[in-house]
């Protein structure tokens, strides 16, 4: 948990909940992003940075990687019983496939009572960030060719990853019921930028408020480069997020 400088608000401090990448893969772990993390917490931002368990470790995988994502976002309430946070200013943000992981967050309401996946009361949030995102799992398997989604949701094929698809897509999980902004560079994968393309469509017509960056020059691991222009845009991202949700509030 990151805190920013000085004095808290009375409120406490607005929520970055941060969700590394990496292909939900065990050789990637949160270190690559920390000092993006530190750059997001000098703007303002208390930022919770999630580690998983992931492909290659124990337990990783499907439901693993899902249940700790869920179980770190919700105790965000136990530290603020200790730390200054405001809960009801809550944005995820995740490259990557943490992208997908912050996206499956804010649609985990939706999933099915029955589901090991389901949660009872999740941490509600006010939007998400996704950077470079894995948005759509259906999509990157069939159009990316990702097969490490079939790992990841531990299925053979794709009409077998069917039903797990039901729990674990943001695509397939839509209407989220928050504001998202999705950012890809022009410069990454042109699947990737076409599946962003599909899944803001998607979501706006499920009645979702989304909105699609595609900076021109950047790469896949510019979006998270502390000394760019990025810490600054997520920044703006969530501010307008805020508002949107304090507006609704009233």
């Amino acid at each position: 948990l990151w805190l920013p400088e000085g004095t808290a608000p009375a409120d406490g401090h607005p929520v970055i909940l941060f969700i590394h990448g990496g292909a939900w893969l065990s050789d990637w772990s949160k270190d690559y992003a920390e000092s993006f993390c530190e750059q997001l917490t000098a703007r303002g931002f208390a930022v919770w940075d999630l580690e998983y368990r992931r492909l290659g470790n124990r337990d990783g995988g499907y439901p693993g990687t899902f249940i700790d994502v869920g179980l770190g976002a919700d105790h965000l309430r136990q530290l603020a019983e200790r730390y200054p946070l405001d809960l009801d200013r809550v944005v995820a943000v995740g490259h990557s496939a943490g992208a997908h992981l912050a996206l499956w967050l804010a649609g985990r309401h939706r999933i099915a009572d029955g589901s090991v996946l389901h949660t009872a009361e999740p941490l509600p949030l006010a939007g998400v960030v996704s950077l470079a995102g894995v948005n759509s799992l259906e999509e990157s398997l069939t159009e990316g060719g990702r097969t490490d989604i079939l790992r990841l949701v531990d299925a053979e094929s794709a009409k077998a990853a069917g039903p797990r698809f039901e729990e674990t897509d943001p695509g397939r999980l839509l209407p989220l019921g928050v504001p998202q902004a999705l950012i890809v560079g022009s410069m990454d994968n042109d699947w990737r930028i076409a599946m962003s393309r599909n899944y803001r469509d998607a979501a706006r017509e499920a009645g979702d408020r989304v909105v699609l960056d595609i900076p021109e020059g950047a790469n896949h691991f510019d979006v998270v480069d502390p000394e760019g222009p990025f810490p600054d845009r997520v920044t703006e991202a969530v501010r307008m997020m805020l508002q949107h949700a304090e507006i609704n509030q009233k």
